[in-house]
């Protein structure tokens, strides 16, 4: 007899997003490359989060050019990457995150988004269904208030999944029962 298969988080990543939310609100400045997230930490926090197997799909506007050494980088982390291409006035990355959201309705499978952008609420209200878990990672206090939607779990990339390897210079609201003055008193 065949053990069930076990379900798969997937991880879908929306890159132009997370660099621009980093970029222009957090750092105002272009990140440098030790300030971006490492991304074999988000997988991992995924897989532990939700105690099973997680895949990342980074998804990337390819329009001009290909990022080789990055989607080499990603590769060896066993990410899937999706490079797209398209023209200037389309939105490639949230039209093919948009396809995958819609596809995943019918898998057994869990989904975490990595976007800060309300455009994907409809797609993701759909999944919530009451058997599969759903998440949004992103930077709570840039991240869009269409997606606090009943049954989607909010996580923050810095805070929950620690994919940062030193602390960003953000202004966010603590809740009270994180709240520890060690962090500012030195």
């Amino acid at each position: 007899m065949h053990e069930p298969q076990s379900r798969t988080t997937w991880v879908l990543v929306d890159g132009e997003n997370i660099d621009a939310t980093l970029g222009t609100s957090i750092l105002d400045r272009r990140p440098r490359p030790e300030e971006r997230p490492r991304w074999d930490r988000l997988s991992a926090f995924a897989a532990e989060r939700w105690q099973q197997p997680a895949q990342g799909v980074f998804f990337l506007n390819a329009t001009s050019g290909m990022p080789l050494t990055f989607v080499q980088a990603l590769k060896s982390l066993h990410y899937v990457v999706v490079p797209l291409s398209g023209s200037n006035d389309q939105k490639v990355v949230d039209i093919a995150i948009e396809r995958t959201l819609q596809a995943l309705r019918d898998r057994a499978a869990d989904v975490m988004l990595v976007s800060n952008d309300g455009d994907f609420a409809d797609d993701l209200a759909a999944l919530v269904d009451g058997e599969r878990r759903v998440g949004v990672v992103g930077f709570s206090e840039f991240r869009s208030g269409a997606l606090s939607i009943p049954g989607v779990e909010l996580l923050d990339l810095e805070h929950d999944a620690r994919v940062f390897d030193s602390p960003l210079p953000r202004l966010r609201v603590i809740p009270i029962d994180e709240f520890d003055p060690s962090s500012f008193l030195g």
